[in-house]
């Protein structure tokens, strides 16, 4: 049965600019058949939206799901409290308007076996991008164990091209479409620097060749300026945070369709933690939010295609509000409404090769939108609305 969705103002995140006396026709597998202005179709079922503005379902493309981000919950204890705390977050991502997202690095590799179990529709949550366990090395940005008997390690420790090989090739194996990979030192890991350089340029360049010859994409934590380089160098499909960036690094990566994916959120969350964090991790975003906020904005001066993601899941990053926070610290950055809710929407699909199914709001893909009361065009915060209706497949979300 068709379903007619009318009088809406509609961004598509195709044409830049909302369309008045929208309307959008969907079938019974939650299908867009068609869009228009104007004059409507007949359809067996119609619902009018009174004038609500309509947009696409939010992307979030860099999120950890099987953590607690009220950090009272011990969740890679076990294979099961991951999977546990997984399906508590991906139904609140869901409810707060996210229809997608990229986890970056899941302990016991929860998100892949979620997606798995998603696509036979036996869990409900976003469309999930999996990466698996990420790729570091000893003592590096994410080499530490987990499980009761801290018997395993969050990520793929890797001391060569060879073994970086072997790590692709496992995770392509178990079913990821994405490979994160640890190329510098970060705020939240104890045993390092920021700037500190991990991985080495042949073993960034073994991950990424292995990846893009198996259709799957790279993403690189990067927050030191050497790290980024070589990643840069590597081909990787995305910088993740990105936090000391240079501008012939910007002009490389607008040239190259490189993706920025900057978290912001995460490091505001650490800032407004205080003592909820550990000292090492307030004093390290100490020394770097100011240049990362600058270098952020230098980024989206020049043009760099900025994706919404915010590491939800580590310290105070919630999985309701962080996706729509990070979007109002990008404006805040100097991106305009425009380019935030692209951020979120078409650029993030495209990033996650996902641009087929979803990410605007055409004929052909999966009707998942929001309904709001005020222009998000106009003005971000419009996406922060509580109540907010949100559409997955067609079907509203209780």
């Amino acid at each position: 049965m068709a379903t007619l969705y009318k009088n809406c103002n509609l961004f598509d995140a195709v044409n830049e600019k909302i369309q008045g006396n929208a309307w959008l026709l969907v079938d019974d597998q939650g299908i867009i058949t068609k869009t228009g202005t104007g004059k409507t179709p007949q359809a067996e079922k119609v619902v009018d939206l009174q004038g609500q503005y309509v947009m696409p379902g939010l992307i979030n493309a860099h999120t950890h799901i099987m953590l607690d981000p009220t950090l009272k919950v011990q969740a890679d204890s076990t294979e099961t409290a991951a999977t546990v705390q997984a399906l508590h977050n991906l139904r609140t991502l869901l409810k707060s308007g996210v229809t997608a997202i990229r986890d970056c690095g899941a302990v016991f590799d929860v998100d892949v076996q979620l997606m798995k179990l998603m696509q036979q529709g036996l869990v409900d949550g976003p469309e999930i991008v999996p990466s698996g366990r990420p790729m570091s090395i000893v003592g590096g940005h994410g080499d530490f164990t987990v499980g009761q008997d801290h018997d395993q390690n969050w990520g793929h420790l890797v001391n060569s091209k060879a073994e970086m090989r072997q790590a692709v090739r496992e995770e392509f194996k178990h079913g990821a479409k994405n490979i994160k990979v640890m190329a510098t030192g970060g705020v939240m890991s104890p045993t390092d620097r920021v700037d500190d350089t991990e991985l080495s340029l042949e073993e960034l360049q073994t991950a990424v060749s292995e990846a893009h010859s198996k259709h799957m994409t790279v993403a690189s934590h990067a927050q030191g300026n050497r790290g980024i380089e070589l990643s840069l160098q590597a081909g990787v499909d995305s910088i993740e945070h990105g936090i000391f960036l240079d501008e012939a690094q910007a002009d490389f990566m607008v040239e190259h369709n490189v993706c920025l994916v900057p978290t912001l959120n995460a490091s505001q969350c650490i800032a407004d933690a205080g003592d909820l964090v550990p000292d090492y991790m307030q004093k390290k975003n100490s020394q770097i939010i100011k240049t990362f906020y600058k270098n952020v904005g230098m980024a989206i001066k020049k043009g760099v295609k900025v994706v919404v993601g915010t590491d939800a899941g580590t310290p105070l990053s919630m999985f309701d509000r962080s996706t729509t926070r990070e979007m109002d610290l990008l404006v805040k950055a100097g991106a305009t409404t425009l380019q935030a809710l692209l951020g979120a929407t078409r650029y993030a699909a495209e990033l996650l090769q996902i641009a087929d199914h979803c990410g605007s709001l055409t004929a052909g893909k999966e009707a998942n939108f929001l309904v709001l009361q005020n222009n998000p065009l106009a003005d971000v915060t419009a996406v922060n609305q509580v109540d907010k209706q949100v559409y997955q497949h067609g079907k509203l979300v209780k």
